[in-house]
């Protein structure tokens, strides 16, 4: 699960799989294989800046693997095959904002997940009809994830959109009230992408499995194969709303402008100040910060106990270990019937292990793009500033539940003056978000 400075050389098992591969895609085995053969001359150039400018071969193949230009396009979902075409991104994007679909019609998905900042709400936890459990996560570059949610309980965009639209706390709506709304404002573009809507004359207003007691009720009392419809409507909903998501990426920050500049020994000055730089080469030095925020994207996409208090001391989270089983239970996972995907194509899934006791108590790397402009931070807003969340890797206390891996990075010895190097880095990773097209045509229905 621990890789030195976030360096995987050699290919094992779990790189076989999706999620290592999207890794390993990063460009920092190109990076380290170019430096092999001339690391000598780019690190000449980089020393004609000056003292801060100097870099040794190693440290500039892990910052040429930071560099969001690194970042490849994301491998296709074989579970959404709609991910990459451009009218079911039009038809996610009108959804995404459209505030039906909830139960008291005033949310939406860009309720919490707001495109006029982070694409999130700057809150401790959600609000939706009522006040969440969790910090809102961004959706911007999700498309090059494998596992949603601070726990990983959705393993595909799609399913990950779905979640909250029948969460009570979120939208608190069902999935019988998003098919009526389909129908009846999205009939066209939903037909001209899935096929003919279903009927759904003679069926209650509200059904769901997942809803309140009556509506799960009437949702028994519908024939299957009608609930195989109305969830066949639904999941495609949801791959509607990932198609748009896929689309939002991160653009380049002063550190990319910096990292790209000194590869090339092209000059650098007033990219980054002294203080940066001296963050920069905390982070991926002996503050062993790459350890988890590594690649373009800087997160390893993994999940992590690193000993942050809990939301509600009484009853502390279990984080990922309860995340995978019910991403196993999920009926839209990968392998369930609304999936697009062969049974071979779901590696995640299929390989995934729930019995690694690191599970208990973690929860996932976010990426570190754009850190300083969405406070509060961690997974329920634990901490309110970027000071706070470094004073706690500092210090590394125990985890209330499981094992926190601080204790073994022990990176305790980070005064302050080197806390505050690296919250200047931090500062510097702020760039714009971008909305990428999509370049496929839609799929025959």
């Amino acid at each position: 699960m621990k890789r030195p400075l976030g360096v995987e050389l050699v290919p094992t098992l779990p790189a076989r799989r999706k999620g290592w591969r999207r890794h390993l895609r990063s460009g920092l085995g190109l990076s380290l294989c170019l430096l092999a053969l001339g690391g000598g001359a780019v690190l000449g150039l980089a020393h004609s800046e000056g003292a801060a400018d100097r870099w040794s071969p190693q440290e500039l193949a892990l910052m040429g693997s930071l560099q969001i230009s690194q970042l490849r396009s994301a491998d296709p979902d074989p579970s959404n095959r709609f991910v990459g075409n451009e009218a079911a991104a039009r038809l996610g994007k009108q959804v995404f904002n459209d505030v039906r679909f909830s139960s008291n019609g005033k949310v939406s998905c860009a309720t919490c997940h707001n495109p006029q900042g982070q694409f999130e709400d700057g809150r401790p936890r959600g609000l939706g009809v009522a006040e969440g459990l969790r910090r809102t996560m961004p959706s911007i570059g999700m498309a090059h994830s494998a596992w949603f949610f601070w726990d990983g309980r959705k393993d595909s965009l799609w399913a990950q959109a779905l979640g909250p639209l029948e969460d009570a706390r979120e939208h608190g709506g069902n999935r019988l009230q998003y098919a009526r709304l389909l129908s009846q404002h999205y009939a066209q573009p939903y037909r001209e992408l899935f096929g003919d809507l279903p009927r759904l004359d003679g069926l209650p207003a509200h059904a769901s499995p997942q809803g309140s007691e009556a509506e799960r009720a009437a949702w028994a009392a519908i024939p299957e194969s009608r609930r195989q419809d109305i969830n066949r409507m639904y999941a495609n909903l949801g791959k509607a709303i990932a198609a748009f998501e896929s689309r939002l990426q991160y653009g380049e920050s002063r550190v990319d402008r910096y990292i790209a500049a000194t590869l090339k020994g092209s000059g650098n000055a007033g990219l980054l100040n002294e203080q940066e730089k001296a963050g920069l080469r905390l982070f991926i030095g002996r503050g062993q910060c790459i350890t988890c925020h590594t690649g373009p994207l800087m997160t390893d996409q993994h999940f992590h106990n690193t000993g942050i208090p809990p939301f509600n001391k009484d009853q502390p989270e279990r984080g990922r270990v309860d995340g995978l089983r019910a991403a196993l239970a999920d009926e839209f996972n990968c392998l369930g019937p609304y999936s697009d995907a062969k049974p071979q194509q779901c590696e995640e899934l299929r390989f995934a292990n729930g019995k690694d006791p690191h599970l208990v108590g973690a929860f996932k790397t976010p990426s570190l793009r754009n850190v300083a402009l969405r406070p509060p931070y961690m997974h329920a807003g634990q901490f309110a500033t970027l000071e706070q969340v470094l004073a706690h890797y500092a210090r590394a206390p125990e985890a209330e539940l499981g094992h926190s891996e601080l204790r073994e990075l022990k990176p305790r010895d980070l005064g302050p003056q080197e806390q505050a190097q690296l919250l200047s880095f931090l500062r510097a990773l702020s760039g714009p978000v971008l909305e990428k097209p999509a370049l496929q045509p839609a799929p025959a229905p």
